[in-house]
């Protein structure tokens, strides 16, 4: 999945925004994800247990959400043969933007609403073939293949191969540190920062596409 230094880089830098943005998230909603969906179902679960509807309805809709914009994201992946990572990337930085605006006019639900979107969208941007993605705003799998990789370096196997998925963890993590940072300053307008990095990201790819990769 990850076959180029380009590819590691672009990985990172999606993880690290991913992780910004659920930064946010997290403290806006108080213990619920923008991003990460595992959590978001344990709370769901938990919720419907303690039966707390009111609590289990924001976490189902929040899963909803993430599961609509990862299929937006799959549909633009299958909906061509040119590259549409720049596409992708531009459709988050969009779907950031009108987060911000959302905020800047009073209406907090509908600019959580454009972020999760966006979140279960990136996860498209190394989607091949039609398959399965790398799952880039959470880092369990990445975990699990660091340890599996681990494994294989100390039998005999390639001895940095685990490396990769360190690097996708470690820029998730100081993501979400920047990002918190970033809300306690300036509350959600923080997303408009991720709005840019989007837009940056996917001026920057197009530009690499017309470059021989290395």
């Amino acid at each position: 999945m990850l076959n180029s230094r380009r590819d590691v880089a672009l990985a990172c830098a999606l993880s690290m925004l991913a992780g910004y943005v659920d930064g946010i998230g997290f403290l806006h909603l108080g213990g619920l994800f923008v991003s990460f969906m595992s959590g978001n179902s344990t709370r769901l679960g938990v919720s419907l247990a303690n039966a707390q509807w009111w609590q289990a309805g924001g976490a189902l809709g929040l899963i909803a959400l993430f599961v609509a914009g990862a299929a937006a994201g799959s549909l633009v992946v299958l909906g061509g043969n040119v590259e549409r990572r720049p596409w992708l990337l531009l459709i988050e930085a969009v779907l950031l933007g009108a987060a911000g605006i959302s905020h800047a006019y009073s209406l907090p639900n509908l600019a959580v609403a454009a972020i999760v979107l966006a979140m279960g969208l990136e996860n498209a941007v190394f989607q091949i073939d039609g398959g399965a993605g790398l799952g880039l705003t959470y880092v369990t799998g990445a975990l699990v293949k660091m340890g599996q990789l681990l494994a294989v370096s100390l039998t005999g196997g390639p001895r940095w191969g685990w490396v990769p998925n360190l690097l996708l963890w470690a820029a998730l993590v100081a993501g979400s540190a920047a990002g918190a940072l970033a809300y306690v300053r300036i509350n959600l307008a923080a997303i408009w920062i991720a709005a840019g990095t989007a837009l940056a990201l996917a001026a920057i790819i197009a530009v690499a596409l017309r470059r021989p990769r290395a």
